[in-house]
Parts: C-alpha cells; sequence; structure tokens
C-alpha cells in the first residue's frame, strides 16, 4: 500500500512519508521552508501550517478530514495562553494519516521571499498628478454667506490659478478643523489627472505641510506582487517590497485561475478578495518599512496581464479563455481606491491603471514600452519580459508588434523537482566543468560559489534549499555546454558522459547537482521531466518571438533587451545557448530589470506619460499566438536546445552528443534530412 501523499503549497513540492509522520518532518525532507525554533518541541509555535481538506482538482487528490493526527495537548496549551490562528495546526505536532495538501503560510517560512522586482535607478521627469500647495483662505463673514470649501476654492483659483475643485465626505469631515487649527491656512494635495476635467482634493493640513506624499507603483503579476513606495516631491523610490500573489494557491498560470472561476462558481470574487487583500497587506509593509502613516499614500499604479487585470477589478476573468479573448475593456482607468477595497491607504486616493493592448497582451506589456520605447529605437529591437506569462515587443520607428506567449512558472523554479521561489538558500547560478563535470554553484545569500573557502560556514543559517529559476535555467544550459545533454535535451548515462552524477531515475536519467542528504539537507538534482519543463517554456518564448519576426519578415534582430525578474538575473549566454531568444551578437542582449516596474512608476510620476502610452497602444499591432497557424511549428522546432533549424551563428560551438540516435547528433541529422 502507498504510503500517503503530502503536498506543500505555495512551494509545490511533495513526496510520500510513512503515516505518523509529522509535518515538520516531511517538510525538512523535501527542503520546504518552513521554521521551527524549539526543534520540535512545540514551544515556539513557529511552525504553524494550514491543512487543506476537500476536493483539490488541480492535485488529483481528496483530503478526508482525518488526513492529520487528532489536535493534542501540546496545540491546545499554545491555543489556551497564546491563541492559534482558525484552522491552524503546529507542523511539529500534527502527524500524517492519510493525503493532504498543507499551506505553509509567510510568517512560517524561514527565509523571506526575494522579490526579484527591484526599481531600476533611471531618471523620470516629475510631474505627478497629485501635488501639494499651500493657500490662505479668507475667514468666514456675517455679510458673506458661503461655506468653507467655497472660501478654499476661490483661494485655489485666485493663488494657484485651480478651478473645478471636487471633495469627497472624507475631506469635508477633516476641513473646517484643520482650517481653524491653521489659522485660516492649509495645505492640500490636489489631484488631476490627464482626462479629468476637475481637480480632487485628497488630503489637507492645517496650515503649512513641509513633509512628503507618496504613490504606489505595482507590478501585479501572476506569481508575485512587487510595489515601489515613490516620494512624490521626487520620485525618489523609498521603499520596495513584494509578497506572493495569494491567488496561486487557485492555479501556478492564468489559464488556471479562469479555469478555477468557470469551474466554482464565486471563484472570481474569491480571487479578488485574495489579492486585494494582499496589495493592503504590501502597503502596510511598506509604509512601516519607512515608519510613515500609510495615509500619506495619495496614489497607486497598476500594471498587470489582463487576468489580472479583470481579476483586481472585480470582473470575471472567463472570456480572457476562450476565443476572441474580449476584454471588458482595454482602456486605462482611474479609479477611487475605497472601489477596490484598498483601504490601508488615504481614504480619499486614487488608482489608474494603464491600457491592456489586447486580450493576452495586457498593462503589463504597455508598461514594457513606455520604459522601453521600441517605437523609438531607429534599430530592431526585441523586448522580452518573462514571467509566469511573456509579453515580447517587437519593433522599431516604423512599426511595433506584440504578442504573448504561455511560458508557465517553470522559469520562476516551479513545476521543478528541486525548484523553489528566489531566497536564500536557493541555488542562483551555476557552472559544469566540461572535462571533470563536476558543478559548482552560488546560493542567494552569499557571494562565493561552493568550491570557495569559507562556502558552508558562509551559507550555514540557510543551508542549500533548492534551486530557483535563474538557476535551472544556467544548469540546463551548463548540462548542454558540457556535453551532458544532446540537442534533444536527454540527459546521458554515467557510462556515456563519464561521471557518476548522472545516475538513472525511471527510464531516464537524473544529473546531481548537490547531494546533502548526509547532513540530514535535501537532494537536488536535475531531472529529466526537470528539463523538459523548461524546454516547453523556453519553446513557448522562442515561438512567439519567431511569429513577431514573420510578421515584420526578417530573420534576425539588431539587438535583444531581456526585462522582468529573468532578464535582470541570467546571462544572454544561457540564455541564448537555451534558444529563448533569437541568436544576436551578445553584446547587443542587454539588461532592462524590471522595465513593467519602471514603467509603472514613470506613469505615476508624470501624467504625460500616461497620455503618452495611452496613444501608443492605440498604434501597436497585436500577433494572436493561439490562433496562428505557425506557432505549433515554431514551437515543435524550438523543443531543441538550442534549436532545431534557426542558426545561431553567434554562439560558441556546442558538443556534438546524442544520448538516443546512436552517437549522432539529432539537430545536424534532421538538417540533412530530405523531404519526399
Amino acid at each position: 500500500m502507498t504510503d500517503p501523499l503530502v503536498i506543500f503549497t505555495p512551494s509545490g513540492k511533495r513526496g510520500h512519508f510513512p503515516k505518523g509522520t509529522p509535518v515538520l518532518t516531511a517538510a525538512r525532507q523535501l527542503g520546504v521552508d518552513l521554521d521551527s525554533v524549539c526543534g520540535g518541541r512545540g514551544i515556539c509555535s513557529k511552525c504553524q501550517i494550514t491543512p487543506g481538506y476537500g476536493e483539490f482538482s488541480k492535485h488529483g487528490l481528496t483530503v478526508a478530514p482525518d488526513a492529520l493526527s487528532d489536535w493534542n495537548a501540546v496545540e491546545q496549551r499554545y491555543q489556551d495562553k497564546r491563541g492559534l490562528t482558525e484552522g491552524r495546526r503546529l507542523g511539529c505536532q500534527a502527524k500524517v494519516q492519510g493525503d493532504i495538501v498543507i499551506d505553509v503560510p509567510p510568517e512560517s517560512q524561514v527565509h523571506k521571499q526575494v522579490v526579484r522586482k527591484a526599481a531600476s535607478a533611471r531618471p523620470i521627469i516629475m510631474d505627478p498628478a497629485t501635488k501639494l500647495y499651500y493657500v490662505e483662505v479668507l475667514e468666514p463673514d456675517m455679510h458673506e454667506p458661503s461655506g468653507d470649501l467655497e472660501r478654499l476654492a476661490a483661494a485655489l483659483k485666485s493663488q494657484w490659478d485651480i478651478d473645478t475643485i471636487r471633495a469627497d465626505l472624507n475631506i469635508l469631515r477633516k476641513l473646517q478643523p484643520a482650517l481653524r487649527k491653521g489659522g485660516w491656512s492649509v495645505t492640500v494635495a490636489i489631484h488631476k489627472g490627464h482626462r479629468d476635467d476637475h481637480h480632487s482634493i485628497l488630503n489637507l493640513w492645517p496650515g503649512y505641510y513641509d513633509g512628503s506624499i507618496y504613490g504606489l507603483a505595482i507590478d501585479l503579476g501572476s506569481t508575485t506582487i512587487a510595489a515601489h513606495l515613490c516620494d512624490l516631491r521626487d520620485g525618489m523610490v523609498k521603499a520596495s517590497s513584494g509578497i506572493m500573489n495569494p491567488q496561486i494557491r487557485f492555479g501556478e498560470d492564468l489559464m488556471s485561475r479562469v479555469s478555477y472561476a468557470m469551474m466554482n462558481p464565486g471563484g472570481d470574487v474569491e480571487m479578488t478578495a485574495y489579492v486585494r487583500a494582499a496589495i493592503n497587506d504590501l502597503t502596510t509593509e511598506l509604509a512601516a518599512e519607512v515608519d510613515i502613516d500609510a495615509g500619506l499614500i495619495m496614489e497607486t499604479v497598476f500594471v498587470c496581464n489582463p487576468v489580472m487585470h479583470h481579476l483586481l477589478l472585480g470582473i470575471d476573468p472567463v472570456e480572457l479563455g476562450q476565443a476572441p479573448f474580449a476584454l471588458a475593456t482595454s482602456s486605462a482607468l482611474s479609479l477611487d481606491a475605497r472601489d477596490l477595497d484598498l483601504n490601508v491607504m488615504n481614504g480619499s486616493a486614487k488608482v489608474y491603471i494603464l491600457p491592456c493592448i489586447a486580450g493576452h497582451v495586457g498593462a503589463d506589456a504597455a508598461a514594457v514600452a513606455l520604459s522601453e520605447a521600441p517605437g523609438q529605437s531607429p534599430d530592431l529591437v526585441l523586448v522580452v519580459d518573462v514571467g509566469t506569462n511573456a509579453e515580447i515587443l517587437l519593433g522599431n520607428t516604423q512599426k511595433v508588434l506584440a504578442c504573448s506567449s504561455p511560458t508557465g512558472p517553470a522559469f520562476e523554479g516551479a513545476q521543478i523537482s528541486s525548484g523553489q521561489r528566489a531566497a536564500p538558500g536557493a541555488i542562483e547560478h551555476i557552472t559544469i566543468d566540461p572535462d571533470t563535470k563536476t558543478p559548482r554553484f552560488q546560493v542567494i545569500g552569499s557571494d562565493l560559489w561552493s568550491d570557495d573557502p569559507g562556502f558552508a560556514q558562509a551559507i550555514a543559517t540557510t543551508g542549500v534549499t533548492g534551486i530557483c529559476g535563474s538557476g535551472i535555467i544556467e544548469a540546463v544550459a551548463e548540462l548542454r555546454m558540457a556535453g551532458l545533454m544532446d540537442p534533444s535535451g536527454l540527459i546521458g548515462s554515467a557510462e556515456q558522459t563519464g561521471t557518476d552524477r548522472c545516475v538513472p531515475d525511471g527510464r531516464t536519467h537524473s544529473y546531481i547537482v548537490h547531494d546533502g542528504t548526509a547532513d540530514g539537507g535535501p537532494l537536488i538534482a536535475v531531472t529529466q521531466g526537470d528539463i523538459r519543463a523548461i524546454q516547453l517554456a523556453k519553446s513557448a518564448l522562442y515561438a512567439g518571438a519567431r511569429l513577431l519576426m514573420d510578421e515584420m519578415k526578417v530573420d534576425t534582430v539588431d539587438r535583444v533587451v531581456l526585462a522582468g525578474a529573468f532578464g535582470a538575473h541570467i546571462s544572454p549566454k544561457h540564455a541564448m545557448i537555451l534558444g529563448m531568444i533569437p541568436d544576436a551578437p551578445l553584446d547587443k542582449v542587454t539588461s532592462a530589470g524590471n522595465a513593467a516596474g519602471h514603467g509603472a512608476r514613470m506613469a505615476l510620476c508624470n501624467v504625460q506619460d500616461r497620455a503618452d502610452i495611452e496613444e501608443t497602444v492605440g498604434q501597436i499591432e497585436k500577433v494572436e499566438t493561439a490562433i496562428e497557424p505557425k506557432f505549433q511549428e515554431h514551437f515543435v522546432n524550438a523543443n531543441a536546445i538550442p534549436h532545431a533549424t534557426d542558426p545561431f551563428p553567434n554562439l560558441p560551438a556546442l558538443p556534438h552528443v546524442s544520448f538516443n540516435m546512436g552517437g549522432r547528433d539529432p539537430g545536424s541529422s534532421r538538417k540533412r534530412r530530405r523531404r519526399g
């Protein structure tokens, strides 16, 4: 009889364990990030987990109510003294009795999530929609009956030439106390969007206020939500932070979430509530980090893909899951934050959402277009922003094309056997010696390589916990360069490759990167399944780029810009060896960092940029990969590493090995085959 299956979310790690195994033990053996200070004695309560019961169609699992051992005296003692959140258990006390899905909440994770979407340090011309104005207001007069708001409006008109003022009830409640406390002088925060015909008062202070007001630029991604808290006086980023998108529990990719909404009545409402709550939490965290009142956050700009766009707005995304992939609206939106239940920031705060380009090319792609401006480039530039869904732009001053490609979450460490999110202890860089076939690697949190003196001491607090997206991408490319993997993606045996790191794994082989089992750590390997997941992801990406090149009637591009978390942390050489991007001179492949996040900052800090991107989006031509007949052909050819047919003359020569065709190079033989 098979031992019970334990699945941990959000990591996705899973394994079979004998009945009676403590959840904490299972987590440690799988390398799941579950904290414990007291060593499992039930004292520290750091190992809190949330078990899930019922039907989990995503995992093909039904969890029975008795899948964990009964609540015990240790848990009751903690509950009586400090209290446990409803539904929580202690991982050191709860024991596995049957198949179970277990969620590890952020506060129970040892390593804080590192969201690779840092703000780009590029200049922005400051002209925000929200600005501060100091005004002196006439006192009320028995002979001149008018309200305080009307006299404030008159003062703004005479002193700042600002007319058509609007104030909501939140402001009206503050107005009279502020005027009287300030001796009839106040500082007001006033918002005027580029399409507004009026000015809105968002906040006011008695007398002269010389402090700052703030805005949030939020990149709402499928996997992560990254936010930059910006000073609206000078555009400086005061703090950046990010969290996992809690919707990941409903599906790792966009279509899984659309399916969840289709199959579960009210599922879209549920996902909307989760993401809005996460944004409120992130707002609180950022305000606390710089020790400001969250009420000073006056404005938020969002960039997101179309499914996230609809779920943020509370719109059922079902139409985006089927042709013709119709958006409820593709226009830019200006809203009140309270309409989106964003109630941590200022009560009168405003929200601006960039326009979407088309049904599968969203406001995040528009933000990349704003940041990188391919339409202003004299040479042909390919801009690739890779996340769970890839947005691709190709263009120059003549024309700009756009498409999206469903790469899935493999590039971010999901669907990988030893994969994890980017966090301390995760392997992020790796090289493999082509002669000895031995790997060396770096982990997040240390600059030392694994063969450097002092490496073990440097990572003592984290250990080696898994491999993140950048690590698995480099690992697969390095396997190809070292001759351990053939162009079809097949890993050779120990006899074929000359290294005992290639071990049998079912009917295929895996390559051992790090074996920490002797010290109770994880065994980290690259499996055939991992390579297949990367092949599928990179093939979708390359096929999307190739479709745009077909439409532009070109076989090469002048330069490539890698954007997003992927672009900032993957070397151009590894990306090209994998065949993720078309061939180009390596010095013409550059990283733009988080271009979507930078575009959001631009729109936050400059109202003209909002007008410009709205105009630009109307000029971008969309190519729909889902209905293009050649997409499948390009996808299949891109399965080979780097490619079955397209040449890559800028790459170094790769080993001619084959582990399933009698030593012949499958890529070369395919080229020589005549068509009958």
